[in-house]
């Protein structure tokens, strides 16, 4: 279970762990922290023994992609994704990149976003133009993704289950929109609780503001984890 710091700055971060006591916990580190703090936000969650999600969706001409990755290979660190709608040729140029730049045997996996859980049927056909619904292209987005050597996709918990039906059993379910089930959905429209997720094929969650805004974060932090841990 991976907790989500969207937070805007180090600073910030430190004070929400340190004052929960969190330290050492699973985390997501997104594009606003990353951008602005980088490879101190990074240094700081390896120092206290955190394993991280690097949560950037690089998506640009393969080449790019490749040599982005050459450079976050070197962090060492759990997770890193691509949009999968970058095609199979960027998924395989972003593989090589972790695989040839990691300074150890460390590997850093891949994963492959599919549709994000902010969009339904009507985004995906009225503004990115799909013809299939938001399973169907998931369903194609993870086949492909698997076949061009990453090693799991982000998803939403509603479609994990699927994913496990028509890839390889060790291909990876990553869920973001997990809340407690007391929580607003906020900007996200497929969401659910760490049990259902769990229950339907998820690997590894994601949640956030349902621990991060809590009144006692701590607390809510058991709580998610208890029901996924079961």
């Amino acid at each position: 279970m991976y907790l989500a710091l969207d937070f805007p700055n180090l600073k910030t971060t430190k004070t929400f762990l340190e004052s929960n006591s969190l330290q050492g916990v699973p985390v997501k580190v997104g594009m606003e922290l990353f951008y602005r703090e980088g490879t101190q936000v990074i240094n700081y969650l390896k120092e206290n023994n955190h394993s991280i999600f690097l949560d950037l969706k690089l998506f640009d001409i393969p080449t790019t992609v490749e040599r982005a990755m050459r450079n976050l290979a070197k962090f060492e660190i759990d997770f890193v994704n691509v949009h999968a709608l970058g095609g199979a040729e960027m998924i395989k140029r972003a593989k090589e990149g972790l695989q040839t730049s990691s300074v150890s045997n460390h590997e850093t996996k891949l994963l492959a976003v599919t549709i994000l859980t902010s969009m339904d049927n009507k985004v995906i056909k009225e503004d990115l133009g799909l013809t299939g619904t938001v399973e169907e292209e998931v369903k194609r987005l993870a086949i492909l993704s698997e076949k061009s050597g990453a090693n799991g996709v982000v998803c939403s918990v509603h479609e994990a289950s699927l994913i496990k039906s028509v890839c390889n059993p060790a291909f990876k379910t990553m869920t973001p929109g997990i809340r407690l089930s007391n929580s607003d959905n906020n900007d996200q429209k497929r969401v659910a609780t760490p049990k259902y997720a769990k229950d339907n094929g998820s690997d590894y969650i994601v949640i956030g503001r349902s621990i991060t805004q809590a009144e006692h974060p701590k607390s809510a932090y058991e709580k998610a984890l208890g029901e996924w841990s079961k």
